[in-house]
C-alpha cells in the first residue's frame, strides 16, 4: 500500500490521527527534507527517502517503486496531501504504469483552515484557493482566475504568495483585486502557521506590508462584508449586496 499522506501545517497537534497512525505503522517514509525534519521524533529507525526542493516527481516515482514491490510506504506533504500536495501526481504518475498500485490518500489541515482558525474566522462565507506559484500553472491562467475570484467578491486564500525568484507575484494579484475590492478590504496573513515562529496579522489590502511575506506564509483576502472585531477577522455567514 501506498499512503500520501498529509502533515498538517506544522505541529502536530494538528496531524490527523489517522496521519499518526500511518506514519507510526509504516516503515518507509519518503518525503522532502523540510517535511521529514517536522516529524524527525517518529520516524526514528525508519528508512527514508528524501529529496530537495523540487524533486517531486523523482520521489513520487521512488514511492510507487517501493509500493510496486508489496511493501508499505508513505510519501509525505505538509497540509492536505490533495491541495497543492505530492496526492494528484502520484495519482497521474500511477495512472501511467502497468503494475496497479493500492494508494491511500491520508487528509490533513491545510494552511488555510489553520491560518483561518488564529485570525478568527474568516471563511464563514464562499472562498477559494488560488496558488501563485507559476510553476506549474502559467502566469496567465493564475491572473485570469484572480481576476474571477476577485470580481465575484470571494474570500481568496492565495498559497506561495512571495518568493524572492518572484517578489512581484503577491503586488500583481493585489492590483487585480483592487479592480473590484476596496484598499479598506480586510487582509489575514499567516506566516509560519502552527510551527514555533508563527506571526499572524489582520490589516487590510493598502496597510499590507509585502516585505513580511514569504513562502511560509498564506494571505487571506477577505470578501466586502469582512470586518475585525476584537483584533479578529470576521466574514458574516450571510452575504450582503
Amino acid at each position: 500500500m501506498l499512503y500520501v499522506v498529509g502533515l498538517g501545517p506544522g505541529s502536530k497537534k494538528l496531524m490527523t490521527e489517522e496521519a499518526r497512525e500511518v506514519i507510526e505503522n509504516t516503515h518507509i517514509i519518503v518525503g522532502y527534507a523540510t517535511y521529514v525534519r517536522l516529524i524527525e521524533d517518529m520516524i526514528e529507525g525508519k528508512e527514508l527517502v528524501v529529496t530537495g526542493m523540487r524533486g517531486e516527481i523523482e520521489r513520487c516515482k521512488k514511492a510507487l517503486e517501493i509500493a510496486a514491490t508489496g511493501k508499505d510506504v508513505a510519501i509525505i506533504s505538509s497540509g492536505d496531501a490533495g491541495i497543492y500536495g505530492m496526492a494528484g501526481l502520484i495519482l497521474e504518475i500511477a495512472g501511467k504504469m502497468d503494475q496497479h498500485i493500492d494508494i491511500k490518500v491520508i487528509p490533513g489541515v491545510t494552511a488555510s483552515i489553520a491560518a483561518a482558525a488564529h485570525l478568527g474566522a474568516p471563511l464563514m462565507n464562499d472562498f477559494c484557493h488560488i496558488s501563485l506559484s507559476d510553476l506549474m500553472t502559467p502566469w496567465e491562467i493564475i491572473t485570469e482566475r484572480v481576476d474571477a475570484a476577485a470580481k465575484a467578491d470571494f474570500v481568496i486564500c492565495l498559497y506561495n504568495p512571495r518568493s524572492k525568484g518572484r517578489p512581484h507575484h503577491l503586488r500583481k494579484a493585489l492590483d487585480i483585486i483592487l479592480k473590484y475590492k476596496s484598499p479598506d478590504t480586510i487582509v489575514g496573513i499567516g506566516k509560519d502557521v502552527a510551527r514555533p515562529r508563527e506571526v499572524d496579522k489582520v490589516t487590510t489590502i493598502a496597510d499590507l506590508d509585502e516585505t513580511e511575506i514569504n513562502m511560509t506564509s498564506i494571505v487571506i483576502v477577505g470578501n466586502k462584508n469582512t470586518y475585525v472585531e476584537d483584533g479578529r477577522m470576521i466574514t458574516p455567514r450571510g452575504y450582503t449586496l
